[in-house]
């Protein structure tokens, strides 16, 4: 009777103490985690449910862990074949200007594809929480998430995304990428090369980020809020760079440069006058972003659109305005302004 309660009693025990163990080792980790599933998907929802099929593996092979790694390694080693089974259905998910296509006429129609996957917007709060950790011990840099990284990204094979992220942002060893791949090291370093070739061929002519805390970023970023919050376009306009580029997923077009820019906001906007507009701001992926709210026939502002902006030396250079609402609870926003 004794041995028959106490052996179950003792293999319960047993199994919590290994669960509270495995979660004291992996939970650290899913901040980074889910930014490294975000980088190989471009997707915030993915990326959180890749994370967790992550978690769900590794507590099925933890029994067999046998430490030749850091669990920090094991676990980016797990991950990134999660996420490379789920590329095996979409290899990348796109920005307007990813689709090949020339920019477009501001005066032309508006072609919008919502079925196609979009590439979105990574909240911070999700990577750093409410306040940004100390710059030297973040696990997680903003150039390595900025939008401009991650969409040069998507231009890659899965695989070469894997390598560039392991070996570059990761500093994985060749040997290391060549172990969690299953490849040859010969074969990581051949990925390695033409994947930088093409994320140099991405950058183009980039302006300057201005770092975060920069007093220029404050006053542009206060001074384009201005100007949408006025509608006053030729004041809008005036603060993009000459060379600027706005898109909006789900459309497939993107317009380059201030004269196009002006056509497509003076033209297309629904706002007409100042206060038919209001934003709260937030941020993406290192990035100020606004949340636009446009007022209804009612009176009422509700969710229209999340614009992303790229802030420089010169003026903002790029404008990704994402008209999924969906987004908005994504980033805890409200669907509705009081």
């Amino acid at each position: 009777m004794t041995t028959t309660v106490t052996a179950p009693v003792t293999a319960t025990a047993t199994a919590a103490t290994t669960d509270e163990t495995f979660l004291a080792l992996v939970e650290p980790l899913r901040r980074e985690l889910t930014v490294h599933c975000y980088r190989m998907l471009g997707s915030v929802h993915e990326a959180e449910d890749l994370v967790q099929e992550t978690y769900i593996r590794a507590w099925r092979a933890y029994h067999g862990f046998e430490q030749r790694s850091s669990v920090r390694t094991w676990m980016y080693r797990i991950a990134t074949n999660v996420c490379l089974t789920a590329l095996e259905r979409n290899q990348r998910r796109p920005l307007p200007t990813g689709l090949g296509q020339p920019n477009a006429d501001p005066h032309g129609s508006l072609v919008e594809r919502p079925e196609l996957p979009w590439l979105e917007p990574l909240p911070d709060a999700m990577v750093w929480g409410t306040s940004d950790p100390d710059p030297s011990e973040a696990a997680v840099t903003k150039d390595s998430v900025r939008l401009a990284f991650v969409a040069a990204l998507h231009h890659l094979t899965a695989q070469q995304r894997a390598v560039v992220i392991l070996r570059d942002v990761l500093d994985w060893r060749a040997s290391e990428v060549a172990a969690a791949l299953e490849i040859s090291v010969a074969a990581v370093n051949s990925k390695l090369q033409r994947a930088r070739a093409q994320l140099e061929k991405q950058r183009g002519n980039e302006h300057t980020v201005l770092p975060d805390g920069d007093e220029r970023a404050k006053d542009l970023l206060d001074r384009y809020l201005s100007a949408f919050e006025r509608y006053d376009v030729p004041r809008i306009v005036a603060l993009l760079t000459e060379d600027a580029v706005w898109e909006m997923p789900p459309f497939t077009g993107w317009y380059l440069g201030r004269a196009d820019i002006s056509t497509l906001i003076g033209e297309r906007c629904p706002a007409k006058e100042g206060d038919d507009m209001r934003f709260l701001r937030t941020s993406a992926n290192g990035q100020p972003v606004l949340a636009v709210y446009m007022r209804g026939e009612d009176g009422v502002h509700r969710a229209f659109q999340l614009q992303q902006l790229t802030l420089t030396e010169g003026g903002v250079s790029h404008v990704a305005c994402y008209f999924d609402t969906a987004l908005f609870e994504t980033f805890g926003l409200p669907e509705v302004l009081a």
